[in-house]
């Protein structure tokens, strides 16, 4: 076999792999990984792309290590959903770094952070004051959470004494111009239903992008052109 053709057989059958094996190790996005699940991505991403060009390796050997990783990173998920402390230890627990009002710079310290990058991960949460902050901790993912003291929280509802009703999930019943009808289903209504309301307005599902049965049994509508006027800055 030609070394250009095995490269590619090498690539493709690397791609397919990693693909069922990221799928199995469940959905998490980049902000959540933990440490080492971070680190088996890196070394997965590292052995594939040594497998597919490395054509005097024997290619089953990059799959044995792959599927080695793979089996070890179920093995310390495994173990953290079973002990709690085998889960602080391996992903750390948070750390408080706001207590009412003051920085715990030791705290700060211990996470290697800066003041700077305290305070504007609190400017994107809009807090431009931190004695306005009840507590702030980092994750283990390394996001920082906070809460406002209560004379700076906004208003809710409740404080006022109110229950709003509670509004149902909407249901997405046309997606790029086909109709899902188990979506339709789960809303209660039905194909009739959904042509009429189309029809009073003019248009046919082919021409939606994206239509939905809202909480208050409204539907959301929006077409491929939507015939909107041209917003573009003039010439100056």
């Amino acid at each position: 076999m030609p070394i250009w053709l095995e490269v590619i057989f090498r690539t493709l059958s690397s791609a397919v792999i990693l693909f069922i094996l990221t799928r199995l190790l469940g959905k998490r996005q980049i902000s959540q990984l933990s440490f080492f699940e971070y680190i088996t991505g890196i070394t997965i991403g590292s052995i594939t792309a040594y497998l597919s060009l490395d054509v005097d390796t024997h290619w089953y050997l990059g799959i044995v290590s792959m599927v080695v990783w793979f089996l070890v990173s179920l093995g310390i998920e495994y173990i953290q959903i079973k002990s709690k402390k085998a889960r602080d230890w391996i992903e750390s627990k948070s750390t408080i770094l706001i207590k009412e009002g003051k920085v715990l710079e030791d705290n700060l310290k211990k996470e290697k952070l800066t003041n700077d990058e305290l305070l504007e991960q609190l400017r994107k949460k809009n807090v431009f004051d931190a004695a306005q902050v009840e507590f702030a901790l980092i994750e283990p993912d390394g996001s920082i959470n906070m809460q406002l003291k209560k004379e700076h929280q906004p208003l809710t509802p409740s404080d006022l004494g109110m229950k709003p009703p509670s509004s149902p999930e909407p249901k997405t019943v046309i997606m790029d111009g086909k109709i899902l009808d188990d979506q339709l289903a789960a809303s209660g209504k039905e194909r009739p239903w959904l042509f009429e309301q189309l029809k009073q307005q003019g248009i046919s599902p082919e021409q939606v992008n994206l239509c939905q049965i809202q909480g208050n049994g409204q539907l959301y509508i929006d077409l491929f052109e939507d015939h909107i006027q041209s917003s573009d800055v003039p010439d100056k």
